[in-house]
């Protein structure tokens, strides 16, 4: 009963030794096997065998493209600007051994060369020039960070810029500014249309006075043919011009009794002689 146990035990041993000694990799998967603590060999997909006891499988890794998302961070630009930018990239493990061997983390290792190759970038150019440059600051990063991840047999496919913006602070300046600038431009705008005004108020002043001075000319030119034309026609006889002064008197007076502010109209009591004596005055 004794060996039987023991050829049952031996039994579970072997079929243990043999599990143990078989591995299948699946797809899109590499597996690290080290011997006694030493990197030995890299398993590719399939059915493959290892030596129990001795050989370890230490590391499973992927050779499907991987989907890194990189932490947003704050840059400050060449003008003293803070923006807040943050990326993606895509790597892919060509090199299992060497990523497993060569670095401690590949991924915080790649996350932190792209935040410094971002900070370095965007440190110098301009605000505008940082957020309008979302292709060349790709290009550059990419160039700058694939030979490094080279040396751990990673590849980067490709990384890109996911935002790019000011920082709230920066924003609320932007904002600030802006509506600063249009408030300068509306005052400016009052301003100018102030002063169209007040030339185009003058230069009506300008002519409406020119015209008047015009018309005085003109008038003063009518009464002096007028009265050259009535002294003409009147000569020594006075009573065609007594006349017409009297009937002018007579009509002034008229107006003036019907005015509200006159209570008391005097004429004179020889109103012919009163006209005379204003024609004796004009001469």
């Amino acid at each position: 009963m004794q060996g039987l146990y023991i050829v049952g035990a031996f039994v579970i041993l072997v079929i243990y030794t043999i599990i143990k000694g078989v591995r299948v990799v699946p797809q899109g998967y590499k597996h690290i096997v080290q011997r006694l603590g030493k990197y030995h060999a890299t398993l590719t997909p399939g059915l493959n065998f290892i030596i129990p006891y001795v050989d370890s499988v230490t590391h499973q890794l992927t050779t499907k493209d991987i989907v890194m998302d990189i932490p947003e961070q704050e840059v400050i630009t060449q003008d003293n600007a803070v923006i807040v930018a943050n990326a993606i990239a895509y790597i892919n493990i060509v090199s299992p051994e060497k990523a497993v061997y060569g670095v401690e983390d590949y991924n915080l290792a790649i996350q932190k060369l792209i935040q410094t190759g971002l900070r370095a970038i965007i440190g110098e150019m301009a605000l505008d020039a940082a957020l309008s440059s979302r292709d060349l600051i790709k290009e550059k990063l990419k160039a700058g960070i694939s030979d490094d991840i080279a040396d751990w047999g990673i590849t980067l496919k490709t990384v890109e810029i996911q935002d790019i913006n000011p920082s709230p602070t920066m924003q609320a300046s932007m904002e600030e500014q802006s509506a600063a600038e249009r408030q300068r431009r509306a005052a400016v705008t009052r301003a100018e249309g102030a002063k169209q005004a007040a030339i185009l108020e003058a230069e009506g002043r300008f002519e409406a006075s020119r015209r008047d001075a015009q018309a005085k000319i003109v008038l003063a030119d009518a009464s002096g043919k007028a009265i050259e034309s009535v002294t003409a026609a009147i000569k020594d006889n006075e009573l065609p011009a007594t006349f017409l002064l009297g009937e002018k008197y007579i009509e002034a007076m008229r107006h003036l009794a019907e005015s509200d502010n006159a209570k008391t109209v005097v004429l004179p009591a020889d109103l012919l002689q009163a006209v005379k004596g204003l024609i004796d005055k004009g001469r």
